[in-house]
């Protein structure tokens, strides 16, 4: 988010971010999109995949996109993400801003973001899990406009992603707990003999100087 962020700051003061839109996915940091709005730039949501990436980018005319994978499309050198293009033109940015990548990257404060992958039965079961999508609806409501709340279904293991963003990571994790309860208890069966597993993984303030992650 903050390569995209510093890239999307650079290309609009050069005139070079059309239409003032970035492209990135449902699992973008609400600081970075806060930021780049601040800024007014818009920043456009993509299933996650630079494939579904890619196909925003040329449905909206962006010439910059990505996602916290690191998949950073710059349009006008390439289709696809390039890892050596994106370090020369992180370079490029730095050396321009005369500043350490610690500084130039210091453009917004993340918010906390527990991501909880569970193990399930079911996946094709998630979308009529009416329980859970209430259980996702009163905590969205709880949080306002200062939180989100995703929950998806993997895309190649049997898992289902349960991502929560809020000003405190306790109010992230907590949330992000009850509903993975709630996705366990509603799509793992009894004796199915599936994992029962979660796998945990915590993005929390970043402070300059603490590099990039």
């Amino acid at each position: 988010d903050r390569i995209i962020a510093m890239a999307a700051l650079a290309m609009h003061e050069a005139g070079e971010l059309k239409n003032d839109v970035v492209v990135s996915t449902v699992m973008a940091n609400l600081g970075f999109i806060d930021a780049l709005k601040e800024r007014s730039i818009e920043v456009l949501a993509a299933p996650v995949g630079d494939k579904y990436v890619a196909e925003a980018m040329a449905e909206h005319g962006a010439t910059l996109g990505g996602e916290q994978s690191g998949h950073i499309i710059f349009a006008a050198h390439s289709t696809t993400g390039d890892g050596v293009l994106t370090g020369l033109k992180l370079a490029e940015i730095v050396l321009a801003s005369d500043q350490p990548l610690s500084l130039s990257s210091d453009i917004f404060e993340t918010y906390p973001q527990i991501l909880i992958n569970v193990a399930v039965a079911s996946k094709e079961r998630l979308e009529t899990a009416e329980g859970l999508w209430e259980k996702v609806r009163l905590a969205q409501e709880s949080l306002g406009d200062r939180g989100r709340i995703l929950v998806r279904a993997s895309g190649t293991e049997p898992l289902i992603r349960v991502m929560v963003e809020a000003e405190t990571e306790e109010d992230a994790a907590r949330h992000a707990h009850a509903i993975s309860d709630v996705v366990r208890s509603s799509l793992t069966q009894p004796g199915t003999g599936g994992p029962s597993h979660e796998r945990i993984t915590t993005f929390t303030a970043w402070a300059p100087g603490g590099g990039l992650s």
